[in-house]
């Protein structure tokens, strides 16, 4: 009895968890410390090391025109900067604050079978077909004619996004590949997963009891935040896959490839289409397939969807057993 007491003494205790609100004041209030903090570091260090106020200014200016000259270097230091303050570091950092709780925002579990991390890429795959036709009918959306002026900002904003887009995207150089992959790719990948899916959902997850209602509203969030309007449906359904994928494994990395594979493969096409000499315009131009394409794409996503959360149930039942 003396040796049980000794080692419960000497066992770390775990504080009472914050509640939700306070841990979503808290990640709110480390999103506009860092974002301010650091993209101000960013600016006055590129400034000192590479151009004057003037040019900068400039630069910050004519973000959206980006494509080539001295404002390269500053946009992705700028969107680097972004995804890692805004994105990456508020998640950790309130781990770090509420280590000694329960609460875990970040699972990296080192029990999941390899296997699911390649049934993530599966899934992507094979729905890749379903979704592009979603987006297709999500860019043909119209609102009603009352609605004329709030669909010209969210068309503008669109095509903001598109040139941004489009002169990032759009290169032949492997070294602007390789840029494209780190500042598109992995760290919107890491940074973003880690925000929405390890911090948001779970703190929805302690508030609301139905995990199904939380998984959407981290996706319906997931997908706003991006402010694009006509890719909202297809963003989200991605949003929800990707909560569902840390819902039944409890594994961040998973959502973590999915999400990387997404935008990697977006990166990826478009070098090739660069240097074929296709546009941008080309590249979202949808290939339409035949309806029996689609047919297969839905039941082979709903088929590998239906392995995925079958392994997952079998390997909870086995942890549990082993546990127990």
């Amino acid at each position: 009895m003396k040796d049980f007491v000794y080692f419960r003494i000497m066992q770390p205790l775990k504080s009472p968890n914050n509640s939700p609100g306070i841990s979503l004041v808290i990640l709110f209030g480390l999103v506009l410390l860092c974002s301010f903090s650091l993209q101000l570091i960013a600016l006055l260090g590129y400034a000192a090391l590479f151009t004057n106020e003037g040019d900068l200014l400039h630069n910050v200016q004519h973000t959206m025109a980006f494509g080539s000259g001295s404002s390269t270097g500053f946009m992705y230091t700028m969107l680097a900067t972004s995804s890692i303050s805004t994105f990456l570091l508020p998640p950790i950092i309130l781990q770090f604050i509420e280590r000694n709780s329960a609460i875990e925002y970040l699972p990296m579990s080192g029990r999941t079978p390899a296997l699911f991390f390649g049934l993530a890429v599966i899934f992507l795959i094979t729905f890749s077909p379903a979704l592009n036709l979603i987006g297709e009918w999500n860019r043909a959306m119209q609102l009603p004619e009352s609605w004329n002026a709030v669909e010209e900002w969210m068309r503008l904003k669109e095509d903001e996004m598109a040139l941004l887009t489009s002169n990032l995207v759009m290169s032949d150089s492997l070294s602007r590949l390789a840029l494209n992959l780190l500042t598109i790719a992995v760290l919107p990948a890491i940074a973003e997963e880690f925000f929405f899916r390890g911090a948001i959902q779970n703190i929805l997850g302690r508030w609301i009891a139905n995990q199904h209602v939380v998984v959407w509203i981290t996706a319906i969030v997931f997908s706003a935040i991006h402010v694009q309007f006509f890719g909202f449906f297809p963003r989200l359904l991605l949003g929800a896959i990707f909560g569902y994928m840390l819902l039944l494994t409890r594994n961040i990395w998973i959502p973590i490839l999915a999400h990387f594979v997404n935008n990697a493969t977006v990166v990826i096409v478009a070098f090739f289409y660069t240097k074929k000499g296709y546009t941008y315009q080309q590249l979202m131009t949808e290939d339409t397939y035949h309806l029996s394409l689609y047919f297969v794409s839905l039941i082979a996503s709903v088929a590998v969807g239906w392995y995925f959360y079958r392994q997952s149930t079998k390997l909870k039942l086995k942890l549990w057993n082993q546990a127990g």
